[in-house]
This record gives structure tokens, sequence and C-alpha cells, in this order.
């Protein structure tokens, strides 16, 4: 079996790393020559739109997947009419937008915060001017980690955040007085059988996760279950959904959703008996799913800008060093730490040692132990 994958960043890379073990090939298309993944399989520097380019890819590879959602649907859509492309373009192309994934939701009856859809400057002025709860402007389309989004208070100057997402067309969102942020990830077979991770609790500063911590037993799993399900059966899915959330009292607000494997479930490489990412291949080349049980408490970290001494990391028992070789830049994901413990007593302990280790050098995560 030879698995095409959109994109050779660190997804793809641990994609690929994943499913090497299973006698699995990959190409990997980029249009980045520097791409991360690109040691990991057959690469292949170009764009996602170059027919050519596209053509050389589809000749080589049994099923495609992407590791983004910010690929033309127009060049799945043409990969699908060649060999089977897992998620499905339709699923991604819902995903892409902010806009068509709320009115998703809506038909499925998940919650989602107050908004409204915008596309003009005076209908953005007229809108925010009128309403005196904080909001948060997204762009509709290729928005992740903080990007394409401007809050609003009171004292904002729109035109100055009008112009800071470009005039695109956008939804404005009341703020969420929330609890805490939460993930569920699942993986859905050709067949329509579905496994599911255990709910996650993520720290985000600047827009950017810092920290996801596994929340085994956690009361609003079989909430977060059953709509990730919802989404999952209307998609006809296939291979590893994310479905980010809001969590306020006793109710999921749901927030996104990301047709692929996600920075906060890289736990599972040590911490689940199947990864994301080797379900994820389980999933679109037809294997059986793999078993999502964990193998006890887990914690992932981001290594973000700059990265911490690595002796130093691996000196703390069960903890693991992750390091896609990129080059540091402020704000980019260089790396992440998966911890993991036999017991919670255990896991306190190391994440404790970590947090004194890293907080003189990173953006501090401390927000995750509560």
């Amino acid at each position: 079996m030879k698995v095409g994958i959109l994109g050779a960043g660190q997804l793809g890379r641990m994609l690929a790393l994943a499913g090497i073990p299973m006698n699995v090939e990959f190409v990997l298309l980029d249009p980045a020559k520097d791409a991360c993944g690109k040691k990991l399989g057959e690469f292949i520097n170009g764009s996602f739109d170059d027919k050519s380019v596209l053509q050389a890819f589809v000749d080589k590879v049994d099923v495609v997947t992407v590791e983004s959602e910010n690929i033309s649907v127009k060049s799945l859509e043409w990969l699908n009419e060649h060999v089977p492309v897992y998620p499905p373009p339709a699923a991604v192309a819902t995903a892409q937008d902010r806009l068509l994934e709320k009115q998703m939701f809506a038909k499925l009856g998940i919650p989602t915060t107050n908004y409204q859809a915008i596309e003009q400057a005076q209908e953005f002025m007229d809108y925010c001017s009128s309403n005196t709860q904080p909001m948060i402007a997204k762009s509709r389309r290729e928005g992740y980690d903080g990007k394409g989004q401007v809050r609003i208070n009171a004292d904002t100057d729109l035109k100055a955040a009008w112009q800071a997402l470009a005039g695109v067309p956008m939804v404005v969102e009341d703020m969420v007085d929330f609890d805490r942020e939460i993930s569920i990830i699942a993986a859905r077979d050709k067949h329509g059988k579905t496994v599911f991770y255990p709910v996650c609790e993520n720290t985000h500063s600047e827009g950017i996760l810092r920290c996801t911590k596994v929340r085994l037993n956690d009361p609003m799993q079989p909430q977060a279950q059953d709509y990730i399900k919802r989404v999952m059966d209307e998609l006809d899915y296939v291979g590893v959904l994310t479905f980010e959330f809001f969590n306020c009292g006793d109710q999921l607000i749901a927030n996104e959703i990301a047709p692929r494997v996600h920075n906060s479930g890289h736990w599972s490489i040590e911490g689940a008996d199947s990864s994301q990412f080797e379900n994820q291949i389980r999933a679109i080349c037809g294997f059986p799913l793999g078993s999502t049980e964990t193998r006890g408490p887990a914690a992932m970290i981001n290594l973000i800008g700059e990265m911490p001494p690595r002796d130093a990391v691996l000196s703390v028992e069960g903890a693991h060093w992750h390091d896609y070789g990129k080059q540091p830049r402020s704000g980019r994901k260089l790396g992440h730490i998966t911890l993991r413990a036999n017991n919670q007593q255990q896991f306190d302990e190391r994440l404790a040692k970590l947090e004194n280790l890293l907080a003189d050098r990173m953006t501090p995560f401390g927000e995750c132990k509560h």
C-alpha cells in the first residue's frame, strides 16, 4: 500500500512514522523545499494547485490524505477522480469555512456561540458597535494558531480591526465565558465503525496550543462522543477527526472541527495503544482500527520558538522527546514532549519536574495542571 500525503510538515512526518512499521510506503507533496517530513518517503516539491505536479503525485499512490484542511477542494476533488481521498473532499470543504461549519452544527443540533456572518465593512461596523458584549472576529477561511482572529471590545478601533482581517468574509462570535477548552479525537473506518480517544483539556497562549492533558473518565466524554459521531456520520467521514469545544458547566459548545490528526492528540503516540496517526493510516488503508485504550495519565507539551535541553528533558521518567527538525523561529512549533505515567501521583511528580525544567525557557503551561 502506498499512501500519498498532501503536506510534509510535522503531521505528515508523524503519519509516515506510524505507517512504516505496517509496511506502508509514502509519497509526500509539499510546496516547501525544506519540509521536515521529506525524508520519510518519496518527496515531491510543488504546488497543491499545479495539475502536472498533482498528476505525478497521484500516479504513484493508492490513496491520498491531508495534513492540513487548507488545501484547495478543487485539487482534492480532482485527485478523488483518480484514487480515493480521505477525508472526503466535501468534509474538508465544510471544515475550511467557519460559516459552513456552524451551519452544519446547527443542522445536527450541536450548540454554538451566538454569531453573525459578515462580508461588508459597514455591516461589520454596525454589528460590532451595536453590541456591548466582548466578541471575536474570525476569518471564515484559513485561520489557525490564533491567525485570522481579532478580539472586539467596547474600546476596539473597529476600522483597524476590519483592516487587520483584510476585509475578508468573517464570522463575529460572542466571547464565551467557559470553564475550560477541551477536545476529542475519533477515527472512523470505511464501514462506519468509530473509535474514540479520551477527552483532553487544552491550554492555549496567544492562540497557540501549549499543553494538552488527557482527562480519563471525564464527565463530558459521553456528550463529546455523541457530537463528534454526529459530525462524522453526517460527512460520511473516513479517517481521524478532531472536535474542539468550550466546556460551560454541564454543556459543550462547539468551537471547530479539524479534518485531520491534531496537535492535541500527540500524547497518543506513547500514551495510547494505537496513536491517532496509526489509526489514520489504518482507516484510510482499510485496515482494522486500533484500540484507543490509554496507558495511564498522559500529557503533551508543545515546544514553541526554541528547544529546551534534550538530555534534561529525557532525564525525567516517562518523558518522550519529539524534535521535528525545524529551524527555530518565534511562534513556530518545533517539537513536543509526551509525558506519561502509571498513576496520577507519579504523573503529577513528573509533570512538576518538567515544569521546573522548562520554566525559564518556555511559555508557562502550568495552567493545564488543574
